[in-house]
């Protein structure tokens, strides 16, 4: 087992910081009164566990996957089983090159860019370059294959799914992950190993993608325009990528990170996207339709 949380308490005393231990009767569990500025803080240290990144990150693409043959068996599908597994090696496939892309440019600060970078594990991943990738991917494909229908509701609420369970390995991942926050002074601040309380947007993330996944739970239950699922999650999950991203310490191009620079692009390409044609309907759980 790893070590247990510690809390770091910052209290007005001096002027200088002074540090004074203080050992609960609690068993694991260590805390500090700091001086720090005259302001009283309560910083929480999770045990730092980078090994368990790969293993939530996995558990995230297994809960996914399964959730989404949960939705096409309980809804039902727009198209054939051939259509929609090629809609899926579609989404597979630009799913990784677009979360690598997106990945390399967002370290390109530090690193060269390199085409070998884009074939090592440590290459750099992001959720957003991932979603860009496989839509972009999706509608080439099925431009190609002349599938007409929109085809992404059923991915909506598995991708939430997936996204919670991968951002817990993120936040027990530490620093080393580079999906931190910036340093706070708010109560539940994270210490991830550096001894700052920093934002934890890890956690911030899996509280949004639960809210929205229950979102849009309630809204499949509705009769809705197909498609609309989906739209409603990309435009949700690039707005809010664009303003959480504000809270990560990432180098800025007149004032915009990489990854928030192309979460405009993306919801520039949902608006434009919304205009084409869509008559198509899906009815609520009661087989209505508007």
């Amino acid at each position: 087992m790893g070590p247990s949380p510690v809390f770091v308490i910052l209290h007005p005393m001096t002027r200088l910081p002074q540090i004074t231990a203080l050992r609960p009767k609690r068993r694991g569990i260590t805390g500090h009164w700091i001086s720090w500025k005259g302001y009283t803080h309560l910083m929480i240290q999770l045990p730092v566990r980078p090994e368990l990144h790969p293993l939530f990150e996995a558990l995230g693409y297994l809960t996914g996957f399964a959730a989404y043959k949960r939705a096409r068996q309980t809804s039902g599908d727009v198209v054939n089983e051939h259509q929609r597994w090629r809609v899926i090696a579609a989404a597979t496939l630009g799913a990784l090159f677009g979360s690598r892309l997106l990945g390399v440019l967002e370290q390109s600060h530090r690193v060269s860019i390199l085409l070998s970078r884009f074939l090592t594990p440590s290459g750099g991943k992001t959720i957003v370059g991932g979603l860009l990738g496989g839509w972009l991917s999706v509608e080439i494909t099925k431009k190609l294959s002349g599938i007409k229908a929109r085809t992404g509701d059923l991915f909506a609420i598995p991708i939430c799914i997936g996204i919670a369970v991968g951002r817990v390995g993120c936040l027990f991942a530490g620093l080393v992950d580079d999906t931190y926050g910036t340093p706070t002074g708010l109560p539940w601040g994270v210490n991830f190993g550096d001894g700052i309380a920093r934002h934890p947007t890890q956690a911030y993330e899996i509280l949004f993608v639960t809210a929205l996944a229950l979102a849009l739970k309630l809204l499949k239950e509705r009769p809705h325009e197909n498609g609309a699922l989906f739209r409603i999650f990309m435009g949700a999950y690039l707005t809010w990528r664009l303003s959480i991203d504000f809270l990560k310490p990432q180098p800025l191009v007149h004032g915009l990170n990489a990854i928030q620079w192309a979460c405009i692009g993306g919801l520039t390409l949902l608006i434009i996207d919304r205009k084409a044609p869509s008559p198509d309907f899906r009815p609520n759980t009661k087989g209505e339709y508007v």
